[in-house]
């Protein structure tokens, strides 16, 4: 049934359960993409104003219920993805599910001792995906730590690239030089792949100027970032410390992280048992109780001199309000961690420094997975990032089969407008493509574009 490819793509059958954030990001974009939907939650009202939201198909009831998932249509779902508040019903969801119908499961897993056993828990219950969004919040917030002068910083080709975001300052030797010039003055192994300049977004061309103020995507592979950024004047060495405010699962994770780079942790918790027992789980870490939003206790700790501070509180405004602060009184890198996103126009217009939303970095795991399941063969899906509020895509794909695209120079290729090919990895080395480079079967290939919801690497053509 999967990977067949049909003269027009359908999409899929696709069963949410649990209406929060996460779920609710997911209706919208998945319906978004051309998918039949059905959402699941207790709660009849939110049910009812998100399916009439998405012009979706919802269902009120217990998600792990036999007769709700049967009364939902499971028996012919194509996937399932479980998102409610408690692990063990995402779990259970998932293993009814696989016993009822022939449909691939997803559960998302927040505690850290299912972390630990996320390989066993997929193998044992036939998961196609385990994901954790506060595990992976901290990992995008530990990667920009380890190269402060990004806004984001994203991995490509199993670690081997980066695609980091970064703002031209005043004065930037990059102000005034097209990306022509800049790819024969300084780096040749790093292209600018897309740019936002007063709410616009360019895909930009060799005769593109960049400007002071303009939002840069850059790729590259790891060792040509960090030159080409101390090249330009930024900072490429790692943080030495870290405040973090708050003491919950995405602080624990990321202290983790930070703590194995040899970074050293301090976090601010207002809960004593929390505190007790991050001291035990976090022994190299310092661990203060207090209220992290009394100006008073950060002066004593430090916010004025440290490093990185990441306010981690359950509260977005409190941590935009805490970011705010720091970016007042220290030169400390900043990471606000926001999870609702209303007020984003006002967000953004906020001088936040790095922005991370875990309820995106879910979906676009998970719509990644999707696309990947709708396609053809010929290629599949690795890695899928939304740029710009999802105005622009960054995707990888493997290819899998000789087809149209393969063994042509990519100047002879029909390519559709706004749309790069950003970078090439083949046998272990990252390749910032040619017009004379050729596609080759194994790849892979990240493609950078302003068009939305390419599934197969034969979309780049027009």
């Amino acid at each position: 049934m999967f990977g067949k490819r049909n003269s027009v793509k359908k999409g899929l059958k696709i069963i949410i359960v649990g209406c929060g954030k996460v779920g609710v990001t997911l209706a919208e974009q998945l319906a978004r993409e051309g998918h039949d939907i059905t959402i699941i939650d207790k709660d009849a009202d939110r049910v009812q104003e998100i399916a009439n939201l998405y012009d979706i198909m919802g269902l009120a009831g217990n998600g792990a219920s036999y007769s709700v998932q049967m009364e939902a249509g499971i028996e012919d779902t194509d996937l399932i993805i479980a998102v409610t508040e408690s692990d063990e019903l995402n779990l259970l969801c998932c293993t009814i599910a696989k016993q009822v119908g022939d449909c691939s499961a997803i559960a998302r897993v927040r505690t850290p001792d299912y972390s630990k056993e996320v390989g066993y828990l997929r193998e044992k219950l036939g998961l196609a995906m385990i994901i954790n969004p506060e595990l992976e919040a901290a990992r995008e917030a530990a990667r920009i730590l380890y190269l402060p002068s990004a806004l984001e910083a994203h991995p490509f080709a199993h670690g081997q690239a980066e695609l980091i975001k970064f703002a031209v300052p005043e004065n930037n030797v990059l102000d005034g030089l097209t990306i022509a010039q800049m790819g024969r003055k300084m780096a040749s192994e790093v292209l600018i792949c897309a740019v936002e300049r007063e709410g616009e977004v360019y895909i930009p061309g060799g005769d593109f100027q960049i400007k002071k103020g303009d939002i840069l995507f850059f790729v590259a592979s790891r060792k040509a970032t960090k030159d080409f950024l101390a090249q330009i004047g930024f900072q490429t060495s790692r943080v030495k410390n870290t405040l973090i405010v708050g003491g919950g699962k995405a602080a624990f994770y990321l202290a983790k992280q930070l703590l194995d780079m040899g970074v050293e942790v301090k976090i601010i918790e207002r809960d004593k048992a929390r505190c007790e027992e991050l001291s035990i789980l976090l022994p190299r870490a310092i661990i203060i109780h207090g209220d992290g939003t009394d100006q008073e206790l950060l002066e004593e700790e430090g916010i004025s001199y440290v490093e990185s501070f990441v306010p981690l509180t359950g509260i977005d405004e409190e941590n935009i309000l805490l970011t705010l602060y720091a970016r007042q009184v220290s030169r400390a890198k900043v990471i606000t961690k926001i999870n609702r996103i209303t007020f984003k126009d006002v967000i953004s217009r906020l001088d936040l420094g790095s922005v991370i939303y875990p309820r995106y970095i879910t979906s676009e795991a998970i719509i990644a997975y999707v696309r990947a399941k709708k396609n053809s063969m010929d290629s599949n899906i690795e890695t899928l990032y939304h740029m710009f509020e999802y105005r622009a895509e960054a995707i990888e794909f493997r290819v899998e089969e000789e087809s149209d695209i393969t063994g042509i120079p990519l100047k002879n290729l029909a390519l559709k407008k706004n749309l790069l090919v950003a970078s090439i990895y083949r046998d272990g080395n990252i390749l910032i493509p040619s017009g004379q480079d050729c596609i080759k079967v194994g790849d892979g290939v990240m493609i950078v574009t302003s068009h939305t919801g390419f599934d197969d690497i034969q979309d780049i053509l027009r």
